[in-house]
């Protein structure tokens, strides 16, 4: 049995910008960290030549003989297509009949990249069994190919990279796929302080971040003078950030937090919602003083900072709205899996 995991992460700014094309014209910078609720893959070969995907959080299942190409359709896309890349590159386009289950600590289309930081989990998984020698740029170039060229669903680039490596990093995307991981050191003081201060609440709603991104995307082809100046600002708020977490400015990191995400709301339409607003208010309301949306937007989960005094009362704030908080806890770590 292979046991994989990787860790999801928290976008502190810059998200948006390491979408194609804003980044190969632009260049993209991104600012995130990693926590600990993670996505998992079990792997295990399978003793009947057939081939069994289970998302068990989801309640997605495929069964089916072991073939080389399993067809991209139906249910289990991302299982499939980890599946059919690993085989066709490491594998000599010979079937693997193997057994995969997998789970996610929280709900698809959470805003926390969930989608991508699995399919890292199942690249590891798979690297693993095969014991191929790839490190966190290879997977996570893997799990951004298969993810976005192979199997067509939009997105940005971060999360494969932020899975592959944990911490925080701040990342550079340009022209070429060129990317470049900088890991960050923090001093300790910085980070239990984000971590008291800090405010995860799932606000009730999935969403496809897929959707959302399309939107972007167009926008950024015809040149939609709204949404190119609001990416800028992003990219210059990713700045910002990292200096202010290097120096452990908490208040700052809640102001670049608040100029983050009113740059984020005009790069297209559906990033924030009736709901998204009302918590964020009530939040604020309560004693927070920076709040946005993790993600692409429309829903998932909201992340918010206040003085680790108050905190408590965001947190009532929000369940009284129905609001569902988790702690957030940092790690270093990233996609990591052993045998059992």
């Amino acid at each position: 049995m292979i046991r994989a995991r990787a860790p999801l992460r928290l976008g502190f700014a810059g998200g948006g910008t390491d979408v194609s094309p804003f980044c190969d014209e632009h260049g993209g910078l991104v600012m995130n960290a990693t926590v600990k609720l993670y996505a998992y893959a079990y792997l295990t070969s399978s003793s009947d030549d057939c081939l069994r995907f289970d998302a068990a959080d989801i309640d997605e299942c495929f069964t089916g003989p072991a073939v080389a190409e399993v067809p991209l359709q139906g249910t289990s896309l991302l299982h499939k297509g980890v599946y059919n890349r690993m085989v066709r590159q490491f594998n000599g386009g010979q079937a693997l009949p193997v057994e995969v289950r997998t789970t996610v600590d929280v709900p698809a289309g959470s805003g926390l990249g969930s989608s991508s930081t699995l399919v890292v989990a199942l690249v590891e998984a798979f690297r693993n069994y095969l014991n191929l020698p790839l490190g966190e740029y290879d997977i996570a170039r893997l799990a951004f190919e298969i993810e976005r060229e192979e199997i067509g669903l939009s997105g940005g680039r971060q999360d494969q990279y932020a899975a592959a490596f944990g911490g925080f990093n701040f990342m550079e995307f340009s022209a070429g796929d060129r990317v470049v991981i900088n890991p960050l050191r923090i001093k300790p003081t910085t980070l239990w302080e984000l971590e008291s201060s800090i405010v995860l609440c799932y606000t009730g709603k999935s969403r496809s971040s897929a959707e959302i991104i399309d939107r972007q995307i167009r926008n950024m082809r015809t040149d939609h003078k709204a949404s190119i100046e609001s990416l800028l600002l992003l990219r210059q708020e990713a700045i910002d950030m990292k200096e202010a977490i290097l120096k452990g400015e908490i208040r700052k990191v809640g102001e670049a937090l608040h100029r983050g995400w009113l740059a984020k709301q005009k790069t297209a339409p559906g990033i924030s919602t009736d709901r998204i607003a009302t918590l964020i208010e009530a939040a604020l309301a309560a004693g927070a003083y920076a709040g946005k949306v993790s993600g692409a937007g429309g829903g998932g989960f909201v992340m918010l900072l206040s003085d680790p005094p108050r905190r408590h009362e965001v947190v009532r704030a929000l369940a009284e709205l129905g609001g569902v908080v988790l702690p957030c806890n940092f790690t270093s770590s990233g996609v990591e899996s052993w045998r059992w």
